[in-house]
């Protein structure tokens, strides 16, 4: 193994000081601020849609439960996509599918532009959905490759505030475009539609970052829970996936929330409540890095608790400031327990089964996206919306109750003489 002065000869003739970057290094800078912007601006457009909700019902004359289909169907085209093509950047590339999930965000926007009825839209946001589903293992991946792990900030780090920063901007953005310009319907996705071209038109130019490439070959990818993790996997899956069903229904019926119950007309509003979830989502995922593995699951399950109770008590008295406080609670709960998952799927179980067991986890947190926010819309229309969210937030509580019960009796079961 040749010693520090050997290096530092070839470093020397090769015209560069022992200690400085390598030359490509400004490069590869410039490469992972392409791919993160990609990656925000293409999870921007997925959640976009959400302040302008209650201007698509005016003017398209739909109920609250055509609101929750329309963003059901966004984590059903997640969901699909992820099992279809969640192994799509390792066989053919990250350069092309970053291309592919671009380009279906530039044709979601311009989808969005053209709508005038309610199957547009579903058209929309199922584009929206494949989008999200390519560029979330494809951009991880290339930040992976592109950012150097011994750097100050670490590669998944840039990739967490890329997602979910994109996800919080992307509401507040529109809802603020949607307030500020004449045309609500159309500034937004004007603007989204500059944006995701400009991240076209960066990633078609930027290199490839994979070594190696097994060739296309299509398949569904098997679920898998892990065996060796199979508790710790279903506890942390069942308490993320009720802070996603949470995150889901905000997105969904914040909009009507805010404007039948509440009076409050302004989109910007509507955004600084989803905004505050999904901000806090990512901030979670950063703090589960402080606390014990064997606290963090039961401070993310105290957390969904009081989440659900604020939220239940902003529907019972009709107030802003504990809906949004709620919302800041359930996104550092949801973080926590995702950032729990996540951590115990790639440090503890097979590493010839971690991809299929990632997807996994990640198909049953969309499906908690989408299932209970129809749930929630059949349930405004059977009685109305503040009931509706009384009824919701009991069940996320009873849901994050049993996983916090199932985790005291197993540390008990543990605990007991053989």
């Amino acid at each position: 193994m040749p010693n520090r002065t050997d290096r530092a000869d070839r470093t020397e003739r090769a015209g560069s000081p022992p200690d400085a970057p390598a030359p490509h290094a400004p490069r590869s800078r410039l490469a992972a601020a392409v791919v993160a912007f990609a990656f925000w601006i293409t999870m921007a457009g997925t959640t976009a849609p959400t302040p302008l909700y209650p201007v698509y019902g005016k003017d398209f004359g739909f109920s609250p439960i055509t609101v929750t289909v329309i963003f059901a169907v966004y984590a059903i085209g997640v969901v699909a996509g992820l099992l279809a093509f969640g192994r799509l950047s390792d066989q053919i590339g990250r350069r092309p599918v970053l291309v592919a999930a671009t380009l279906l965000s530039v044709c979601a926007a311009l989808v969005f532009l053209a709508a005038g009825n309610v199957a547009v839209l579903l058209v929309a946001r199922v584009i929206s959905g494949f989008s999200a589903a390519l560029v979330t293992g494809a951009a991880t991946a290339s930040l992976t490759e592109l950012v150097p792990q011994d750097r100050g900030i670490r590669p998944a780090t840039v990739a967490l505030f890329a997602n979910m920063g994109g996800l919080a901007c992307g509401t507040l953005l529109a809802g603020i475009l949607a307030d500020a310009a004449p045309s609500p319907l159309r500034t937004p996705w004007i603007v989204m539609l500059v944006l995701a071209a400009i991240g076209l038109v960066g990633v078609a130019s930027s290199r490839e970052t994979a070594a190696h490439r097994s060739g296309f070959t299509f398949r569904f990818q098997p679920l898998h829970i892990p065996a060796e993790i199979r508790s710790d996997f279903l506890r942390s899956a069942m308490a993320a996936g009720a802070g996603f069903a949470v995150l889901g229904v905000l997105t969904a019926v914040t909009g009507l929330f805010l404007g039948t119950v509440l009076h409050e007309t302004s989109h910007s509003l509507t955004g600084l409540v989803v905004f505050t979830a999904f901000a806090c989502t990512a901030l979670g995922q950063l703090l589960v890095r402080r606390i014990k593995p064997g606290a963090a699951l039961s401070a993310a399950c105290l957390g969904l608790v009081l989440a659900a109770a604020l939220i239940a008590l902003a529907m019972a008295v009709a107030s802003l400031v504990p809906l949004l406080i709620g919302a800041a609670v359930n996104g550092l709960a949801t973080g926590i327990a995702l950032g729990h998952g996540i951590g115990s799927i790639t440090t503890r179980s097979d590493p010839q089964h971690r991809g299929a067991s990632v997807s996994t986890f990640f198909a049953i947190l969309y499906s908690m996206l989408a299932v209970p926010a129809i749930g929630v819309g059949v349930l405004i229309r059977a009685t109305s919306l503040r009931p509706a969210g009384e009824i919701f937030s009991a069940v996320v509580a009873l849901l994050a109750l049993t996983v916090l019960l199932s985790l005291a009796r197993s540390r008990k079961t543990q605990a007991a003489p053989a």
